[in-house]
């Protein structure tokens, strides 16, 4: 079992003061939380060291009675003489492990050094008890459709061995983020559970391109609408609707089909618009008679212009 030298993984020196090292601490521990180092597990274990540092350190009592165990802490049995040295006050006469202390929190958090010299219970504590800290926060990624993302939908995530049914909301957006309290990993120490983090992609639609709230589609009219107007049916993301053309459309307009576009996130009651863009589809092999037709209506067009 190997001696830890809690001044050096702090990065002080054993005249330190109760603030310098307080100061140590938290550097270190913000360098190494694993929100930070995201699963890295020789940095998780470099979190663990510091925070039994300062267990020690940062307790009065406790550092002071680390100072005088010094590196030679192994038991007197193990070690085979003690030089006069008082193990008493260390060692229970049962198992090793010190009695001046209990700390609360997981043990297995600890080194078998922690554990030998200030082990004892993890169900109490006198004074100050075992650091808590927030546990690590997880991120996942569910991909919908832009008409789930219009009327909601339910996945079920598995995460750590637990099945989680997310629920969007209707008008759920393109990378929004949807927090999940305490679904995240366990606290060390018994400290509060991290968050879960589900960043939502919705997926691109053929049909319809989305602005903001609003959608943009495309629909084709024959020249015969586009000149004399009319009616035309539209899909839109709630179903099929009647349009009126005007006479006169001119091909690449846009059309407002008021409320018609995505829900406003988190309002029961309000909509965006779908606008629709028209485009002309010019007649392919036409008939004798067709021809004769459009080259009588050009010459009337000409009559009625002026134009040669």
């Amino acid at each position: 079992m190997e001696y830890k030298d809690y001044y050096s993984i702090l990065g002080v020196n054993k005249t330190a003061t109760s603030d310098d090292i307080k100061k140590a601490y938290r550097n270190l521990a913000k360098k190494y939380h694993p929100d930070k180092t995201k699963g890295d597990k020789n940095l998780e274990e470099k979190f663990k060291e510091v925070s039994e540092a300062y267990e020690v350190l940062g307790n009065e009592e406790n550092r002071k009675k680390y100072d005088e165990l010094g590196s030679n802490w192994k038991n007197p049995n193990e070690q085979g003489g003690t030089g006069g040295f008082d193990y008493s006050k260390y060692y229970s006469s049962t198992g090793g492990r010190g009695q001046h202390q209990t700390f609360e929190g997981d043990p297995e958090m600890f080194s078998d050094f922690f554990n030998n010299i200030f082990g004892g219970g993890f169900t109490s504590s006198s004074g100050r008890g075992s650091i808590k800290h927030k546990g690590q926060d997880f991120h996942a990624d569910i991909e919908i459709s832009l008409s789930e993302a219009y009327h909601g939908c339910v996945r079920i995530l598995n995460l750590e061995n637990q099945k989680l049914r997310i629920r969007t909301k209707p008008g759920t957006r393109d990378k929004q983020k949807i927090k999940l309290t305490g679904k995240g990993g366990k606290g060390p120490g018994g400290g509060k559970n991290g968050d879960l983090f589900i960043s939502i992609h919705v997926l691109k639609n053929p049909d319809f391109e989305r602005k903001g709230n609003n959608l943009i589609t495309e629909h084709h009219i024959d020249i015969y609408t586009a000149i004399l107007g009319g009616k035309v049916k539209i899909p839109t993301m709630n179903g099929v609707v009647s349009m009126n053309i005007p006479k006169g459309m001119q091909g690449g307009t846009k059309l407002r089909l008021k409320g018609k576009g995505m829900p406003v996130y988190g309002k029961t009651d309000e909509f965006g618009d779908l606008y629709v863009k028209m485009n002309i589809t010019i007649p392919k092999n036409l008939t004798e008679k067709e021809i004769s037709l459009f080259t009588e209506l050009k010459k009337l067009s000409h009559e009625h212009t002026g134009k040669n």
